[in-house]
């Protein structure tokens, strides 16, 4: 028996699939065009990727290393100076009071403070053996920079050595001595740090020519205390 058509079937139809398969067909197609219309950044999206790097898989911090190349530049650390400043009137009161030292020079510079001692006083004539009493007053004037971190340097100016019998072959060894001797005699007395000596014989002689004779003698023979205004290396 042939069944009635206007009788409503009870199995569900099927036939929305083909609807929804159209939408789902026009939004893939929609978002595609879409993707391919749009233009991506890259220095955007490299910043986005390096930041994700960073912070999904961040680098371990690495020890910086030590320079171990032979001929490295050293770090020098110095010792804490006194102000030359207040260190000039000290030296100038304790320079007065000798009777070897009271005609030295004291002569303030910007970065260091000279004091001019009269060579003719310390040593004799073509000799770097100290005079009766030069070496006690030195050592006295030790006992006040044994007190002082500044670095220290002497330096020796001679214009005798040929002027008679002496063991010294030129002015820059007799120079040389003269400054090494009253650097040892400062160390006696308790100075610490290294003396930096250096003789410069007659090199300087030149310059005291316009002076009078009896100065001009008397500066081409001295001995000059070097106290810098920075300290000495610990």
């Amino acid at each position: 028996m042939a069944s009635d058509p206007r009788i409503p079937s009870s199995q569900p139809s099927a036939i929305w699939l083909l609807t929804f398969t159209d939408l789902v067909a026009l939004l893939l197609t929609f978002f595609v065009m879409l993707f391919s219309m749009s233009n991506v950044k890259i220095d955007r999206w490299k910043e986005m990727i390096d930041t994700l790097s960073q912070s999904l898989n961040p680098a371990r911090a690495e020890p910086a290393k030590v320079p171990s190349a032979q001929y490295n530049i050293s770090s020098v650390f110095r010792k804490s100076a006194i102000n030359l400043d207040y260190l000039t009137p000290v030296l100038k009161q304790k320079i007065e009071r000798s009777e070897v030292l009271k005609n030295s020079l004291i002569v303030p510079l910007e970065d260091r403070l000279i004091i001019s001692l009269p060579g003719a006083r310390l040593f004799a004539a073509t000799s770097a053996a100290f005079n009766q009493d030069a070496g006690a007053a030195l050592f006295e004037l030790g006992g006040v920079l044994r007190h002082i971190d500044n670095q220290i340097g002497v330096n020796g100016y001679s214009e005798e050595a040929n002027a008679g019998e002496t063991v010294y072959k030129s002015d820059w060894e007799l120079s040389l001595a003269r400054a090494v001797a009253v650097a040892n005699e400062l160390k006696r007395a308790g100075y610490e740090d290294q003396i930096v000596t250096f003789g410069f014989g007659n090199s300087h002689a030149s310059k005291l020519r316009s002076l009078a004779e009896d100065q001009g003698r008397l500066l081409s023979r001295r001995v000059d205390i070097v106290i810098m205004a920075v300290g000495g290396e610990n």
